[in-house]
């Protein structure tokens, strides 16, 4: 993070004013102070050097300090969220500091008394929920780690939208858990960076990492802070939180705390999760898949970005976190699969129900901003709109008449609808009635409370707007009367007055006209006058536009008190209409894309027919060109054929492609979407490993080939039977002897130990030998053929090794010299030839079937995990106790 310098500066002899500054910072030294003046946010000192160099705004200077000019920046306060946004994504963390007052009530203290200022709020990247610093189809998570008593929790509040997470894991699925959340800001107590592998799946969860004072996770401290976030006097209610939970809860707690400067938000109760709920997917395989977005980081080319059809952004961030985080119970699956196939199945149901939710706004991000003093009269516009959308949808399934709805749509139609709640009802007929056409950003603007609402608004508006028509009038009459042309102006200082040209003011010096007009103000080429009548006028409006403005300002409070106390039902009426809107979307997809829906169980089976990959049929149907479908099946328990195949075929015939569509069919299915195949039974997957691709890591100082065999050591040590793999190349980044012995190790390890389903592709065709030589091993092949002597990829899997790798070809495809090519194919015939051939490997003791030992067994002992998993500062004596009788068990 680019923080600012936190050498303090000397503030002695300071300015009032800079005095204040100084005081902002010392709060919050690491951040730089927006420091409200007027119309601009100021920065001074190294904030002004370092915010002028982020944004490319000039750095100037105002007044001096001890003797040194004092460096300073500023931004326009109408254009502050641009800023802002740069600057977080920069890496800043930004104190705003207000003006909690006007700076007439200031002078009201005396002529040398300041304007009072405070910090209002600290932006982070986790702490956004302004429209304009976020996307609004992507979540944007706080997370928070913490470790305790040997379990791993890690929490996550939206606080765009209020909802709270909870999960408790082992500490080996940190890295898994962090990349399925992808948060933009990390809290994590100081004391776990010197876990290497913590520190190691914080670095590759991505987003802005925040290092927590340990005190600040310890469970008393945490509890109460918890406790005071959610005004409970007890945590019973949340499901007996583990210590882990609460101490992971109560850092983010800690953070909002001093982030929202004391304002807290409306957050809903922790939904809590474990291991056991969702698929597994480590970041490195998550980054191959491209399940959310691409290697380069762009949602367009993801899955994601393949099958999303939402309207909403809130029914794309739900789409995105399905994709994120597979289920594994095959009921819930299913649940999400009817709900799919009912919208398939209604076709003209499914089109008004998408034509209605392009009317719907993002409630929940409303509803939070609302909460945290941000919103406006377009936040509860935001509300109204999207609970009308609510009650026209549950009328518009009432009256399918095609048999009732599924279990999940049938809950979100119950949540959206506000007659089902005389309270929701309440709300959105008072913000129908209330709510004018024209809705301002900001309550202070005004002019959003409908006429005859409030008849005192009335009142004050009509006088208003009448003294201003007899403002206009008087101007006619002044000017008619001294024969001047002049104009009536307004300014915050001098409230109305006259005005006209320099050169023409004398007449209104001399009488008789200097009895009625009275001189305020000589400017260079104009003249200031005012009059008692218009000085009566002044005061008139300003106080009828005041009362006015006052009468909206509450009006707008009180809906805002009436939408905070109804936050859970606006939530789950938020809720539903993203899950009818991802219901709808998956069933345009579907249908669409010629998807099926799968089967899902228990059993280890994986069967597709005629599958494809979405992505890719994607890209080659806008060229228009078809996309091949390929079998693929699998199965665990080996009663249905082998659970490991062995892929071979020339490079550019689609091994990759045929890899990853199958991984991509689990996700999707057990996402609870349709898949592209005429069928799929899936046996539940419980994670998901892929090593596919080259790619060093030198800020780590791995190579490519080190790299490769990291990501390998992890599947083959974490890698079960329900599991499915995926993996392209092993072995290939080095020499060839040394390379086929890892791949063929490996193949085995994940036959004989693992026994995971799993693909493995190669150019060493001396593994297609393992089907001969293991029970469960079959051969496929990616299909080429030579013709005229050119090589067409005809991207067909079939039984059986491939003959050839076409590795000659494939060079002359992509352009090689002639020359080069035609001593490659003189040196592969010589090479094929000799005795030495690596292709031989007949008789070669490596390689000869040995007599079986006892399976090695991966990593430290459990005695040493369960050791290297405590907490010892964080246990209570007993605690300590009962895990040295576990460790002694172990042994």
């Amino acid at each position: 993070m680019n923080a600012p310098s936190s050498t303090p500066i000397d503030a002695a002899g300071a300015t009032p004013v800079m005095a204040q500054y100084f005081e902002a910072k010392a709060r919050q030294p690491d951040a730089l102070v927006f420091f409200r003046m007027g119309d601009f946010y100021e920065l001074f000192f190294d904030d002004a050097i370092k915010a002028a160099a982020a944004l490319g705004i000039s750095q100037t200077f105002r007044g001096n300090h001890n003797g040194q000019p004092i460096p300073m920046a500023g931004v326009p306060v109408h254009a502050a969220e641009a800023y802002l946004a740069k600057l977080i994504r920069t890496g800043f963390k930004v104190a705003v500091c207000e003006q909690m007052e006007d700076p007439a009530e200031a002078r009201k203290r005396g002529s040398k008394s300041i304007v009072r200022r405070d910090v209002v709020r600290i932006i982070t990247p986790g702490t956004l929920t302004e429209d304009s610093l976020l996307d609004s189809r992507g979540a944007n998570r706080l997370a928070a780690v913490a470790l305790r008593a040997g379990q791993a929790a890690v929490a996550s509040v939206e606080l765009s939208t209020g909802a709270v997470e909870s999960l408790l894991l082992a500490p080996s699925g940190l890295a898994a858990a962090l990349a399925a959340l992808s948060p933009s800001e990390i809290l994590v107590p100081d004391r776990l960076f010197a876990d290497e592998h913590i520190a190691a799946a914080l670095k590759l969860a991505g987003g802005l990492v925040q290092p927590m004072a340990q005190a600040l996770a310890e469970p008393s401290a945490s509890e109460a802070r918890v406790k005071r976030l959610y005004g409970v006097e007890t945590l019973d209610g949340f499901g007996g939180l583990a210590g882990a939970e609460i101490s992971a809860l109560g850092l983010i707690a800690a953070h909002l705390e001093v982030t929202q400067a004391g304002r807290l938000p409306a957050l809903s109760p922790p939904r809590r999760a474990g291991e056991a709920d969702v698929m597994a997917i480590d970041p490195a395989t998550r980054t191959s898949l491209e399940i959310d977005r691409t290697t380069g980081g762009q949602r367009e080319g993801s899955l994601l970005g393949a099958i999303d059809r939402t309207i909403t952004a809130p029914g794309s961030r739900l789409l995105a976190e399905r994709l994120a985080r597979p289920l594994l119970d095959p009921a819930r699956i299913e649940a999400r699969l009817d709900a799919v196939q009912w919208f398939l199945e209604r076709r003209q149901l499914r089109e008004d129900v998408r034509d209605q939710l392009r009317r719907a706004g993002d409630m929940a991000r409303a509803l939070s901003r609302l909460a945290l003093g941000r919103g406006g009269p377009r936040d509860l516009g935001c509300l109204r709109d999207g609970l009308k959308v609510g009650e026209t949808l549950a009328g518009l399934a009432a009256g399918d008449g095609l048999g009732g709805p599924p279990a999940e749509i049938e809950a979100a139609l119950v949540a959206i609808s506000p007659s089902n709640s005389v309270d929701l009802s309440s709300l959105l007929a008072g913000l129908e009635a209330g709510l004018g056409p024209d809705l301002p950003a900001q309550a202070r603007d005004g002019g959003f409370v409908a006429e005859g609402i409030r008849p005192e608004l009335d009142q004050a508006r009509s006088l208003r707007d009448d003294s201003r028509r007899v403002i206009a009038g008087l101007e006619t009459r002044l000017a008619t009367d001294s024969g001047v042309p002049l104009k009536i102006r307004h300014n915050a200082v001098l409230g109305y007055f006259v005005e006209t040209t320099a050169n023409k003011a004398d007449p209104l010096f001399q009488p008789p006209h200097n009895a009625t007009f009275i001189h305020r103000q000589t400017l260079a080429n104009q003249v200031r006058f005012t009059t008692v009548e218009l000085a009566d006028l002044d005061a008139r409006i300003a106080q009828a536009g005041e009362r006015a403005l006052a009468i909206e300002v509450q009006t707008f409070e009180a809906w805002r008190d009436q939408a905070a106390a109804l936050a859970e039902p606006l939530r789950a009426a938020a809720a539903g209409l993203a899950a009818l809107d991802v219901a709808c979307a998956l069933a345009e997809w579907a249908e669409d894309a010629g998807a099926c829906r799968p089967v899902v169980d228990k059993s280890l089976c994986f069967d597709a027919k005629a599958a494809r990959h979405p992505v890719v049929e994607a890209a080659v149907k806008r060229q228009g060109d078809p996309f091949t479908p390929n079998d693929c099946c699998l199965d665990g328990s080996g009663e249905r054929g082998a659970r490991l195949s062995i892929v071979t075929g020339p490079n550019m015939a689609g091994k990759s492609t045929f890899l990853r569509q199958n991984a991509l069919l689990a996700v999707l299915a057990q996402s609870g979407s349709y898949v592209p195949a005429e069928a799929l039974t899936l046996g539940v997957v419980d994670r998901l490993f892929s090593r596919v691709g080259a790619g060093d890591d030198l800020a780590r100082g791995r190579s490519t080939f080190m790299a490769e065999m990291v990501e390998t050591a992890a599947i083959l040590t974490q890698a079960t039977p329900r599991s499915f793999v995926i993996l392209d190349e092993i072995g290939r980044g080095t020499a060839t002897w040394d390379g086929l012995a890892i791949a063929w190790a490996c193949a085995e390890a994940l036959h004989d130990t693992n026994r995971s389903r799993a693909l493995f592709a190669t150019h060493y065709h001396e593994l297609a030998t393992l089907e001969d030589r293991m029970a469960h091993v079959s051969n496929l092949s990616l299909r080429a053929k030579e013709w005229n002597g050119d090589l067409v990829f005809l991207h067909e899997c079939g039984p059986g090794p491939a003959d050839r790798s076409y590795g000659v070809q494939v060079a002359k495809l992509a352009g090689v010299p002639p020359a080069v090519v035609v001593r490659a194919r003189e040196v592969l015939e010589r090479l094929e030839t000799e005795s030495h051939s690596p292709a031989r490997l007949e008789g070669l003791p490596l390689f000869e079937m040995a007599a079986p030992t006892p399976v090695q067994k991966w990593g430290p002992s459990p005695a040493e995990e369960a050791l290297k998993a405590l907490d010892p500062d964080g246990m209570s004596p007993r605690e300590a106790l009962e895990a040295l009788y576990r460790l002694k068990g172990l042994t």
